[in-house]
């Protein structure tokens, strides 16, 4: 019988030069433990006039885990950072009481064709810490933790999990695992993960129960035993989920606290321009008018 509990479909949007492809929140499941927010962006042919700028826009009771496939993001931020970010690295960026980034092409690949392909996650604080001190972290790709068992490639990206810890320091218990290989195996690890679990299907296929998921969909389980399932020959999957917070979040736009009172006044500032500002940044993205979910 199969565990998984919801099917959630890749959305796609259009934000400027690359599509990306929303996968949380989603109207039946605000979360998955402390994940909110995931997009796949890409994969995206950016030719020698086109590049990736999002201009400074401000977060509010959340760290953002960016993770590239493909590519290259100039991270720039309001503590004075300035960081780009390749394949397999991690950029953890919490914003705590506020921060203001900027993310784009860097300099020396924007007149080039190439490439961007990858995810961009957000991850709510716990209450207490809704308003903690901003702060950033890169963490090279040869520091995250990697490993093969039975022809399987695994990755434990943020979090803990098999009795191992990623250097990401994150808040709350969670884990962002990476799981590839090129033979079909039946992979069992229910029992290594806890709290809320989520799978997402980047390329090839799974198996669970009788059904067969494809690329593009994301699965949330009952329980974090959904990690019992039969994996394709070349198929990549991303598990990720922890401790659910017991107090609801709520988002608008960039901004994620349990207190709506924070965001209204994160509304208030960003619209008076009283945010930290990005050095040797200029532009700003406008807040929009959306209602808050």
């Amino acid at each position: 019988m199969s565990n998984v509990n919801l099917i959630i479909e890749e959305r796609a949007a259009n934000i400027g030069n690359f599509m990306v492809g929303r996968l949380l929140p989603f109207r039946e499941k605000r979360a998955v433990g402390p994940f909110v927010f995931i997009d796949h962006m890409g994969p995206a042919h950016l030719s020698d006039h086109e590049n990736m700028d999002v201009p400074p826009h401000p977060h509010i009771g959340l760290s953002t885990l960016t993770f590239l496939f493909e590519g290259s993001i100039m991270h720039k931020d309001s503590l004075g950072t300035e960081m780009e970010i390749k394949p397999g690295a991690v950029n953890w960026m919490t914003a705590g009481k506020g921060i203001v980034h900027s993310e784009r092409t860097p300099e020396y690949l924007r007149k080039t064709d190439k490439m961007l392909h990858g995810l961009q996650i957000w991850v709510a604080l716990p209450k207490e810490l809704e308003q903690m001190d901003p702060n950033f972290v890169h963490v090279e790709a040869s520091d995250i933790p990697a490993w093969e068992k039975d022809g399987v490639s695994y990755k434990l990206i943020a979090g803990e999990a098999f009795g191992k810890k990623s250097p990401v320091p994150v808040y709350s218990p969670l884990y962002f695992i990476e799981i590839k290989s090129t033979t079909a195996q039946k992979i069992n690890i229910g029992k290594d993960l806890f709290g809320e679990s989520g799978l997402y299907i980047l390329e090839g296929s799974i198996k669970s129960g009788e059904h067969t998921y494809d690329p593009k969909q994301i699965l949330i389980a009952n329980d974090s035993t959904l990690c019992e399932f039969e994996i394709a020959a070349n198929t990549t999957v991303y598990i990720f989920g922890g401790t659910p917070f017991p107090e609801e979040h709520f988002i608008f736009w960039n901004f994620v606290s349990s207190d709506k009172e924070l965001i209204e006044k994160a509304k208030q500032d960003w619209t008076a321009q009283t945010f930290p500002k990005v050095p040797g940044e200029t532009e700003f993205v406008p807040l929009p008018q959306p209602k808050m979910r």
